[in-house]
């Protein structure tokens, strides 16, 4: 028996080829907000990364339900609740996103924000792969360059470890991954990241009870400032991916390609600034090599783009 019929909303949204301020407006936020984040995960350093994401789970629900109740868009998520299908899609969608979670807080946490910046700035690229691989989509010179150069600095920094960097390929795995199978979604962004967090809902309460009756939870138990710092868990998680989805909207792909460097080059400065990271000799060698492929990713993106414009108006 099929599931029923689930329309995404987002797609039958007016878009245009143009950018609009408010578009600009609601996408510069989010990826600041993105940006602040290891600030807000380093005051909970002291609790356990699956505990922290757990406490992400819970309290982004009832923000994400809001957010959909006042948009008037609870029937496809209703539709999505009954579809076999579409729960299977978002099951994957959720566990992907709970594995970059909780990688990201361990890494601010265990003083590896700089790992963390690496792997945002290698997902464009990472998807540009995934989608040669993947999807048969055809790499430009400049792009495959681009990917060579952050192979190269991967390979760099593993050469200076002894080990691979899996803090930055685990969050470039796990998200290129994420926005592959969430392209798959049959439904908008707001209903499918509801749908993931109430998937997980489940599990992230009962793994905190566990913790609360065997005494290991900081909820309610340890110091005030904590339980307020897990409640805004949900806000720091849910508010920006929510500002985002809708601001990305209405702006052009190229925009969203190099206003997301926002984030992770923010991270790079806290890390280094105000975190006191250590940026050793692989490091600069490293980060000038990613910094360099994203150039050349970006450039060919753009001439891509202004090469299609004239075909779509003709």
């Amino acid at each position: 028996m099929r599931g029923p019929s689930i329309r995404n909303p987002d797609s039958l949204t007016t878009k245009t080829n143009e950018d609009t301020p408010k578009g600009l407006a609601f996408a510069i936020t989010a990826y600041v907000l993105w940006g602040f984040l290891p600030l807000y995960m380093k005051a909970l350093s002291h609790i356990p990364a699956a505990e922290v994401v757990a406490h992400r789970v819970v309290w982004s629900v009832p923000i994400a339900a809001l957010v959909l109740v006042m948009m008037r868009r609870t029937q496809d998520l209703k539709a999505a609740l009954l579809s076999p299908r579409t729960l299977l899609m978002g099951a994957v969608t959720a566990t992907l996103i709970s594995v970059n979670w909780g990688i990201y807080v361990w890494a601010i946490a265990s003083g590896h924000a700089l790992d963390a910046a690496l792997g945002y700035y290698i997902n464009p690229l990472f998807s540009i792969l995934l989608g040669a691989l993947l999807l048969g989509e055809r790499m430009s010179k400049r792009q495959l360059i681009a990917v060579g150069l952050a192979v190269g600095a991967v390979f760099v920094l593993a050469l200076d470890t002894g080990s691979i960097p899996w803090v930055a390929l685990g969050l470039t795995l796990s998200w290129g991954f994420y926005a592959l199978a969430k392209k798959s979604l049959p439904i908008g962004p707001n209903q499918g990241f509801l749908l993931e967090v109430l998937l997980l809902l489940v599990p992230a309460l009962a793994y905190i009870a566990y913790l609360t009756s065997t005494g290991q939870g900081n909820f309610l138990t340890g110091a005030p400032v904590d339980t307020w710092l897990l409640l805004g868990c949900g806000a720091v998680t849910a508010v920006p991916l929510l500002i985002y989805a809708n601001g990305a909207k209405l702006l052009r792909l190229s925009t969203i390609g190099i206003l997301q460097y926002i984030a992770p080059t923010m991270i790079f400065f806290v890390a280094v600034f105000v975190f006191g990271e250590e940026f050793g000799r692989a490091r600069m060698i490293a980060f000038p090599m990613i910094w360099a492929a994203l150039i050349l990713y970006s450039s060919s993106t753009l001439q891509q783009m202004r090469r299609s414009r004239p075909a779509k108006g003709s």
